[in-house]
């Protein structure tokens, strides 16, 4: 079966996001990401919020995407909420 990765971080790193997605792809993984990256109203946020932790229920684990280290709020929920749910949680540049 091929491991699934839910890929985490700010939608301000689109290119780093579509970058790790292909990577991950090409290395036979299952990948699941922020699929909007335009500014959205806040209830389509709250919205693609929720839908993001299902992504991270359905995962094998999860990928920060974090250039220069910078972790956001929504981010770090999305950590917390991974790691309470026993999802491996790693990181593109060290914390």
């Amino acid at each position: 079966m091929p491991e699934i990765v839910c890929i985490c971080g700010s939608v301000r790193f689109e290119q780093e996001m579509r970058a790790a997605n292909r990577e991950l792809t090409l290395a036979g993984a299952i990948v699941l990401a922020p699929g909007v990256f335009e500014p959205i109203a806040d209830e389509q946020k709250t919205a693609l919020g929720a839908l993001h932790l299902r992504k991270i229920d359905l995962a094998d684990r999860v990928l920060i995407v974090n250039p220069g280290g910078y972790i956001g709020e929504s981010t770090t929920r999305e950590i917390a909420y991974a790691r309470a749910a026993g999802k491996p949680v790693s990181f593109t540049d060290p914390r």
